[in-house]
Formats: C-alpha cells, structure tokens, sequence
C-alpha cells in the first residue's frame, strides 16, 4: 500500500466508529500524477519504476560478467546462477540446444519482469509497473515481433502461414472449422494473453493487498475493532508472502510461454 494512501486515511481520522465509510481502493490506486512533463508528454511513478529495474538488470548482469574470472567472485557467482536457472530451466527444456543464442533476451526479460512484480513490496515504491497494461503489452508485442519474425523467416510468408494456421495429420473436412481458429489463436490471441495474464495477476494482488491494508486502518479502535484490525493485518502480511511467489511464477511463466513460441516457430514443418 502506498505511503500517499495510509497518510490520508490517518489525516482525516477514519475508523469503523468515526461515522466515515469504508474507504474502498479502486482504479484511482492505479493512477498517478506525473512527476514531470515534457509538453503532452508526462513521466510518472510506474516509469520511473520501470526505468529503475532496467538499470538495475543492465547494472547487476554488466557488473558480474564485465571481467568474468575462472574462479567467480561473489557477483559473478550470483549472476552464473541465474543466467543458468533461466538457461537450463526454460530455454533449453521449451527450444533446446538451437535456443542458446535467445538466452540472453530470455534471461532479461525473467529479471525485468520479475523486478518490475517486485517493486511492489519495497519501501517507497509499493507498485507493481506490470499492473498497469502498457508495460505487459509493450513486452508481449517484443515477444510476438520476435515469434512472427523467426516464423516467416524459417518458413518463407507462405510456407510461415501454413506452419501457423494449417495443422498435419488433420482430416480435411475440418480445415474448414480449425484453420481459422488456429490463425486467430496463434497470431491475435497468443500476445494478448501473455499481456492480459501478468496484468491481471499483478493488478489483482496488489489490490487486494491495498484492500487489507485500508481495512487494517480503518478497523484499527481502542474496542473489539482492533481484532478485527489485527486478522487484516494478518491476512495483509499472508498476501504479500503470497504476492511474492506469484510474482515469481509471472516471470517465470512469462518467459516459459515465450520460449514455447520461439520453439514452435523454429519447428520444421509437416
């Protein structure tokens, strides 16, 4: 929960007893005033976050790997092991050996999208960038330029549509039923459920975490409304916990359903 928001709900002094409403989060806790603005242009929080996790990523990976020694140091080590977790857990199990040259696009996205999820539990920042649709679509549409790109290049324009759209071993009678499925389901709808799948999972925690926390404070009175405002207190700290596994497997399926198209478009045809 954002800092603005319990500084508010203390400011007016609104509890279960103060004759005040519940103060339910909505999309407002979704919308930010810019920080600054360059004519139209207005640069905001979930920017600014998204800007931090990339020089944090670029940082940490040029940093480890800038001098890499036979024996690794510590930075170097850490670096090692999640290149290598993202290598050998989702590249080369979804693409195999002929994925090693889109490991390194692999492994910046995990990390992006993985900090960018986590920026919601740090101090001061409390935000998830992913919860807000843009950057989820901005990184499907690289996925989806990249999964169409190495289709028609591996395939040529014709043979590419036939790889998307026309599946083998099919009774022909059915073509007629499943080619167009197949056409709008691997070219429209797989970027837009990679985008709509790591927004809605970050939008809804970190709303329901908002929730409990407002709650906390509003339930908070020297009466029996201090047990209530200790179980969503409770159940605030259970979410985040739980936030914060999920924020992983996002990452992590992300980048799994994206190696899962790069394989399938590097697949020789039937």
């Amino acid at each position: 929960m954002s800092a603005d928001r319990l500084t508010q709900l203390a400011s007016g002094g609104c509890h279960l007893f103060s004759g005040c409403g519940f103060p339910a989060p909505g999309l407002n806790e979704f919308q930010f005033d810019s920080i600054f603005k360059v004519g139209s242009f207005g640069f905001n929080k979930p920017m600014l976050l998204s800007l931090i996790v990339m020089v944090l990523v670029v940082g940490f990976f040029w940093a480890a790997f800038a001098k890499p020694k036979v024996v690794p140091g510590k930075l170097q080590l850490l670096g090692e092991i999640g290149y290598d977790f993202v290598k050998r857990s989702i590249v080369l199990e979804n693409i195999g050996k002929r994925g090693e040259k889109y490991t390194p696009m692999m492994v910046s996205l995990f990390f992006f999208v993985w900090l960018l999820n986590v920026m919601s539990v740090i101090p001061f920042a409390q935000f998830p960038a992913a919860a807000v649709i843009g950057f989820p679509a901005g990184l499907a549409l690289m996925v989806w330029v990249t999964y169409m790109g190495l289709t028609f290049k591996k395939h040529g324009f014709i043979g590419g549509l036939k790889h998307l759209c026309w599946p083998s071993d099919v009774p022909a009678p059915v073509m007629f039923i499943l080619v167009p499925i197949e056409f709008v389901s691997n070219i429209f709808l797989r970027p837009f459920t990679l985008a709509v799948r790591l927004f809605a999972n970050m939008f809804a925690g970190h709303l329901l975490i908002v929730m409990f926390s407002v709650a906390s404070w509003y339930l908070l009175s020297p009466s029996v409304g201090a047990l209530y405002a200790g179980a969503s207190f409770a159940m605030t700290l259970g979410l985040t916990a739980f936030e914060l596994l999920i924020q992983f497997l996002q990452a992590y399926i992300f980048v799994l359903l994206a190696c899962t198209y790069i394989g399938g478009a590097l697949e020789e045809s039937h």
